[in-house]
C-alpha cells in the first residue's frame, strides 16, 4: 500500500507501507527505530548507529553520517530512508531522493523531538509504541523542570561541543534547550555552533563549562587544562549523547539529568 507523508522538512514522501527494508542515516533515529521493536525491517545503518551494539554487528554498514556509501544504500534497495537535516549532508540526500523516498527530521527542542518521535513510529506501524516513549520523556522532562525550580538550579554554562577550534553549542540548538529543560542558562547567545578563544569564554564567566562526549571525545586531559584556564568555573565531563540525542535515548536521558542535578544543588 502507498502512503504519502510530510517530513519536518516539509517534503512530500511516498513510500511503500508498511516499509520493509528501513535503512536509517542517525543514529539516534536507529535507536529509536529498534526500541520502537523493529528488527530485521533495518536492513542499514551507519558505522556511528552504536546503539543497541548488538544489533550494530549484524548490519550493513552504509559508511558515515556525512560520508555516504550510495552504492551500497542502492544494493540495499530501500523502501524508506530516514536521515537528518543537521546530520546528513543536503548533497547526499538530494541524490538519494531521485531513487529513494526520503524521510527528513529537524530538530531544534525537545517538542520537534516528540514530534519526530510520533511520525518515524507512524511511519513504520510503531504508532503505540511511539506514544508510550513520547509520554515516559514529556513526564520525565516535566518533573526535571519542577525539579530545577524547587531547587534552584539556575547556573549559567557553556557546553563545549569541539576542540581547536573550541566550539560550544549556541542558540537554536537541541542541546540549548535540554539545557534549559534542566534549569541551566547557555551563555552562548551566538546561534547553532559557534567558535570562542578561551579568553572569550573566560570574558563570559561561566559558572559551568560541560565538556561534552561527542562529537569530541572530550577527557580527563582536556578538563584539566580547561579548568586551569576557567579558575572560577566548575568544568564537567558529560554524556553526549544525553545532551544530543533526540530518540528514544531520552527516556535513559531523563534518570540520567535526575542524578546530575543532584550535583547542582
Amino acid at each position: 500500500m502507498q502512503r504519502t507523508v510530510i517530513d519536518q522538512l516539509g517534503n512530500k514522501v511516498e513510500f511503500d507501507y508498511p516499509p520493509k527494508r528501513v535503512i536509517s542515516i542517525v543514529p539516534s533515529q536507529t535507536e529509536l527505530l529498534f526500541d520502537l521493536g523493529l528488527d530485521e525491517e533495518v536492513v542499514g545503518i551507519t558505522k556511528f548507529c552504536i546503539h543497541p551494539i548488538e544489533k550494530f554487528a549484524t548490519r550493513a554498514k552504509v559508511g558515515g553520517t556525512k560520508k555516504l556509501r550510495i552504492e551500497e544504500i542502492r544494493a540495499l534497495q530501500p523502501d524508506l530512508i530516514i536521515g537528518n537535516k543537521e546530520e546528513n549532508t543536503q548533497e547526499e540526500i538530494e541524490l538519494l531522493r531521485q531513487e529513494f523516498p526520503v524521510w527528513m527530521s529537524d530538530i531544534h527542542n525537545l517538542d520537534e523531538a516528540m514530534w519526530a518521535i510520533a511520525e518515524i513510529g507512524t511511519l513504520v506501524n510503531r504508532g503505540p509504541e511511539a506514544a508510550y516513549l513520547n509520554h515516559l520523556i514529556n513526564a520525565g522532562f516535566t518533573d526535571l523542570q519542577t525539579l530545577a525550580i524547587a531547587n534552584g538550579i539556575n547556573q549559567s554554562v557553556a557546553y563545549m561541543i569541539w576542540k581547536d577550534p573550541n566550539m560550544f553549542a549556541g542558540r537554536d540548538t537541541f542541546i540549548n534547550d535540554i539545557l534549559q529543560k534542566i534549569g541551566l542558562r547557555n551563555l552562548i547567545e551566538q546561534s547553532r555552533y559557534p567558535a570562542l578563544s578561551t579568553q572569550q569564554l573566560i570574558d563570559l564567566n561561566p559558572q559551568l563549562v560541560f565538556l561534552s562526549s561527542e562529537p569530541y571525545p572530550f577527557k580527563q586531559k582536556h578538563l584539566e587544562d580547561i579548568q586551569s584556564a576557567m579558575t572560577k568555573a566548575k568544568v564537567i565531563l558529560v554524556d553526549g549523547e544525553m545532551f544530543s540525542w533526540y530518540g528514544s535515548r531520552l527516556v535513559k536521558a531523563v534518570q540520567y539529568f535526575f542524578e546530575f542535578q543532584k550535583e547542582l544543588y
